[in-house]
């Protein structure tokens, strides 16, 4: 590289250190709403990375520049996030859909091994929407004693759990 080369390295490289100084913030923040500060901040970054070639003193409008091309990355990356997804869902299998899920399996053996006196309460409560009222007549016991059984059921749940 000769030293004029260097020398207009140097000054594309100090309008783009210019321009990022002056806009990050407020490109930062008008982003922000828009998409979440964690990925703001990555698609600053992306923005002045895209715009590192433009020489700074070329842009007449450099907030509006920035901008567009900040919101042109979130457009192709939010693209490719769909098409990304359209493809799970086209090769994810079909029994996959039907397959319980671990905390499903998880839970229902937590409830089977459960104390039969908290089972019953829980399962009522829980999976027939009874209330403990209606539980307690249909079991014979007090509304207090569906309380406490049901408080029991689920800290046995939360131990075992882990929650």
């Amino acid at each position: 590289m000769t030293e004029a080369e260097h020398m207009g390295a140097d000054a594309a490289d100090d309008g783009l250190n210019r321009l990022y100084r002056r806009y990050a913030a407020w490109l930062n923040r008008r982003l922000r709403a828009r998409i979440g500060s964690d990925a703001a901040e990555d698609v600053v970054q992306e923005t002045y990375l895209r715009i590192a070639p433009h020489a700074a003193d070329d842009i007449r409008h450099p907030k509006a520049f920035l901008l567009t091309v900040a919101m042109n990355l979130v457009r192709d990356e939010h693209r490719r996030e769909v098409r990304r997804s359209r493809a799970l869902e086209r090769h994810r299998p079909a029994e996959a859909e039907n397959a319980p899920q671990i905390d499903q399996i998880m839970l229902g053996d937590v409830i089977a091994a459960m104390p039969q006196l908290h089972r019953d309460v829980f399962v009522l409560s829980r999976f027939s929407g009874m209330t403990y009222p209606e539980i307690a007549r249909t079991l014979g016991i007090s509304v207090k004693t569906v309380e406490w059984r049901m408080s029991r059921a689920l800290e046995y749940c939360a131990s075992r759990l882990d929650l």
